[in-house]
């Protein structure tokens, strides 16, 4: 066994361990392999090991790597900022984008949307804790961007994401993803009844990700190892 199935087993071990602490079903949580600045052959070895779900932050970096593991049945999550310039690249070769923010971000992706591809993936990101350094939008701001992400025939709106300020200690870890989720349950209220995604919890806090209803954790360094 390579060195990162050995990784991703222990990842994937932690994730059921944190299912059934919380009474949730076996394979309710999807592991998403963050593999920004880990090379094609590192993501080949992870597929190996069963590994199918990738996210990507920087997109000249993705686009050599689909172009290297064009052989692979590969779901490519684009998880870092869209600039407006990129919005035609990143619509036409992902499959998710986790970091919707604005609205003029979600149209551009809807309109670049090439006409015979399914319907873009979106989360929309949220500046849980609030961080004026933060990209996301305001968790005040939310219901107004879901309505607009609704109204774009291209786009799924699918969740939430979002990248809460580092907290020592579960309690403290718990709350701010414990808002992101009254946020999609607010919205699933206010009529966005197809919201089935919370994209939160890293390597540090997956555990009360998993506990606040997380589906996808994303996770890099605990699967890949350091990055050069």
């Amino acid at each position: 066994m390579s060195e990162i199935a050995t990784r991703l087993a222990a990842v994937q071990e932690r994730v059921r361990a944190a299912e059934a602490d919380c009474g949730r079903p076996a394979g309710s949580v999807q592991i998403l392999a963050v593999s920004k600045r880990h090379s094609a052959a590192a993501m080949r070895a992870a597929y190996t090991a069963g590994q199918h779900a990738f996210g990507e932050n920087y997109l000249q970096e993705a686009t050599e790597k689909q172009a290297e593991l064009a052989d692979l049945a590969l779901e490519w999550h684009f998880i870092g900022g869209v600039q407006s310039n990129k919005t035609r690249e990143v619509a036409e070769r992902f499959d998710w984008v986790h970091t919707v923010d604005r609205a003029k971000i979600a149209r551009r992706l809807s309109e670049q949307r090439p006409p015979d591809h399914p319907p873009l993936n979106v989360c929309l990101q949220v500046n849980i804790s609030e961080e004026p350094q933060k990209a996301g939008c305001l968790p005040d701001d939310v219901g107004d961007l879901a309505a607009a992400v609704d109204r774009l025939p291209q786009l799924r709106l699918r969740g939430l994401m979002a990248l809460p300020a580092p907290a020592e200690g579960f309690d403290a870890q718990r709350r701010p993803l414990a808002r992101l989720r009254e946020l999609q349950q607010a919205l699933r209220e206010g009529g966005h009844h197809g919201l089935d995604t919370l994209s939160m919890g890293m390597s540090a806090d997956l555990e009360a990700a998993i506990a606040e209803g997380a589906t996808i954790v994303r996770i890099g360094t605990a699967i890949f190892g350091p990055r050069e």
